[in-house]
Order: C-alpha cells, then structure tokens, then sequence
C-alpha cells in the first residue's frame, strides 16, 4: 500500500511508534506536581551520568547573567537535570512574556495540525492560504501577489512581508536595507496582519515579520476550529503535564481576542524544557506521538521555502555550521530580551536560557499569579550597568558554552 503524503510529500510513517527505535533514551519527566525532572547536582554525577562538565556549565550561566537584566539557565542531558540557575525577577514558576521564543510553539502546532487535517492540504506546506478557504478575512487582497503565499512561506519568513522595525531584507544571502512599515497593532491583531505590506514577492526573500506566523495561527484558528492556546493546551500543555500556563493577552486596557502566533507564550522554565525535550525525542512523548517526526527534521534544515537564509519553520538551525562549536543539527529559537530554547539531538541536549526586561515579568500581562519561590536562585552580580548588557551576542555563545561542557568518554 502507498503511504499517505503529508506535508508536501512526507509521510504518516514518521508518526507511528514502529518507527521508534528504543536506545535507552526512554525516559520522559512527570509534571514538576508530581516530582519533576530527574536532577543531578553533584559535579561527579553530572560529570558521569550525563557526561557533563559543571565548571563549565557556571561558566556558561556567568556569561547568561551578564547578558540580561533577569533570567537563568536550565540545562537537560540524557534526560537529567543537571544546571538550573535563576537571577533578577526570574523564578521556575513564573510566567515571563518569552516574547518570540513563543513562534516555534506555533510552528510546532501547525505541523500537528497538517497531520491532523491532511485532506485541507493537499499540497502540505506548499498549499497556498491566501485563499477564502483559510483566510476569507482577507479579502479582498490589497496586494494580489499574496495570493501566492505558501503555509511554508509564512512559517519560514519569507512571505514577503516587511521585516519590523528597521529589520532588513535577505535575498540568497544578500542584505537589503528596508524602511520601517507599519506592522502589527495588537488592537486589530488579524488585519493588522494580513494588511502588512509586501517588499518583494512571496518566496523571492526573507525578512523577520511578526505578521506571518500570526497569519499562519489564523489558518490553524480556521481549519482546527480551534483558538491558538486551546490547541496547545490540548495537544502539547496537557500530555506533557505542564502547570499554569498562558499567552500574554492582557495589555494595559487591550485585551486580546486571539493568542498572537508571533510569540508572547508564557510558561514555567521546566515546561518550556519539556516542550523541547518533546522536540528532542523526535516528538513523541510517553507512549505518545505527539509531534510528526518529519516535521521536526525539516526545522533543522535548510528549507526550500527559505533558501535565502538558515531559517526553517521559525527556527534558526546551524545546518551550515556558521555556529563555532556547535554541532551542524542544532537548532533554536530566540525571543526579544534574552529569551532562547535550544535543541541539539546529536548531543541529547535541550537548554533553556531566560532572560527579559522587567515588563517581561509583569504578572499583568497573563494575569497568572507569580509565585514567590526562589528555587535555583542565584544572585546576579552587583556591579552589573544596563549598557553592559549584551543579547544579541548571548544566543550563540551561550550555546557555545553549553556544548563545551559536554564529556563525552
């Protein structure tokens, strides 16, 4: 028999638990309510357990401290706990704005979704959405070149939608500067969106635009029959146990009628890791598929819907190696203030790096209480200016840091 293509030429095959080769790597963490990750804490069992150095991992948290005002690190190898560390405002049970970290749970949850409703996509993520079958609210279009927009276009940033701010454009590797449009406005959220001008045609360059995933959330919104967050609450949040959790939809005298696809999740630092560690083990959870396997291996490749930079399905992958140090299969995704969650299958490592200005740990923006606890916490240097910090540079060489520590026999 022909198995059924999905995703533009994939198969169900990568969904069944046949397709699990069981290699010790098995192991899958209770909600923090009922014991939680699996810890080491003692350098000599990190070191033989999870074959990691822990000299190196406090160096690694030294350079996170000094790249945010708050925030932490979290480090899971072999499925062990093995550095969990906290400054500034940041705690394990808080629910911090993550900001666009928030993206890669909305790519996660399209690709569920193209498994789920194969028949609404019979060209996978080649199928176009600008269409009165996914997005009638658009019509009719300002710009008829967006008829040709591509689910895969959306969720690979290149669309064609203006980058935001002073964000440029890339066409195969070559930079364009562009001017700032107007973007996304949180009080009309889905026009905003879809009414984001075009720079150049749909798949002929990449630029970082908040629009496209929002506009791909709006998809799922309309094919599932789903609100975002209720359909991560079921296919993701409850399966792997996660505590209170929510989008930031409250801002100061807006609330927000939808999740916004481009980020702004808000989840407990050892949710955020389980979310990755499902990532990791090629998105089964437990006895569970929960995320189609072939769908992950696309995020860490370069994409045919962006060949113009390493940015597959709203992650940043390091398949050309332009990452010193860091194995070719890793792959990340960064949010505005610090934020990052990184996976590396060939090391079976999942990092958690938190950051964020203090608005981003307002418990107003969720309106989920903020617990008191101090678990982990750490306390930041004294000394440390505001104009010291350094963001940009934290991503990648915090994950440098990381894999280094790795000691291997």
């Amino acid at each position: 028999m022909t198995p059924r293509r999905l995703l533009g030429g994939l198969t169900l095959a990568a969904l069944t638990l046949t397709a699990w080769a069981d290699d010790g790597r098995s192991y899958f963490p209770p909600p923090d309510s009922q014991g939680g990750w699996r810890t080491l804490t003692e350098a000599k069992d990190i070191r033989t357990q999870a074959g990691m150095d822990l000299a190196q991992l406090e160096r690694a948290y030294a350079g996170t401290e000094r790249s945010t005002l708050n925030g932490g690190l979290l480090v899971v190898r072999h499925g062990y706990l093995v550095f969990e560390g906290y400054f500034g405002k940041a705690r394990r049970n808080a629910n911090p704005d993550m900001a666009s970290t928030g993206k890669a749970f909305t790519s996660i949850a399209c690709g569920v979704m193209l498994a789920e409703h194969p028949a609404a996509f019979p060209a996978g993520l080649d199928t176009k959405v600008f269409t009165p079958q996914y997005l009638p609210e658009a019509f009719p279009l300002d710009d008829p070149r967006k008829a040709e927009i591509t689910l895969g276009q959306l969720l690979s940033m290149s669309a064609g939608f203006h980058g935001e701010g002073t964000a440029p454009g890339v066409t195969k590797g070559e930079t364009i500067p562009l001017k700032p449009v107007p973007g996304q406005d949180i009080r009309r959220l889905d026009e905003s969106s879809l009414k984001t001008p075009l720079w150049c045609a749909p798949g002929a360059g990449y630029s970082y635009s908040s629009p496209s995933p929002h506009i791909a959330s709006m998809v799922l919104r309309r094919v599932t029959g789903r609100e975002l967050k209720d359909y991560i609450d079921e296919k993701f949040a409850q399966p792997m146990g996660w505590g209170t959790w929510n989008y930031c939809l409250f801002r100061g005298d807006v609330v927000m009628p939808h999740a916004n696809g481009a980020g702004s999740i808000a989840l407990h630092a050892t949710d955020a890791l389980r979310f990755g560690y499902c990532l990791l083990r090629q998105g089964r959870w437990g006895a569970r598929q929960l995320v189609p396997a072939d769908y992950i291996e696309r995020c860490h490749q370069p994409s045919p819907h962006n060949p113009h930079t390493p940015f597959s399905l709203q992650f940043e992958h390091n398949a050309d190696g332009h990452v010193a140090g860091v194995p070719k299969d890793a792959f990340y995704k960064t949010g505005a203030g610090g934020f990052c969650l990184y996976v590396v299958p060939s090391l079976d490592l999942v990092v958690y790096k938190l950051g964020g200005s203090d608005g981003q740990w307002n418990p107003d923006l969720t309106r989920v209480p903020q617990p008191p606890d101090s678990f982990g916490r750490r306390t930041a240097p004294q000394n440390l200016a505001k104009n010291t910090m350094n963001e940009g540079y934290s991503h990648t060489r915090v994950l440098e840091l990381v894999c280094a520590a790795v000691r291997d026999e």
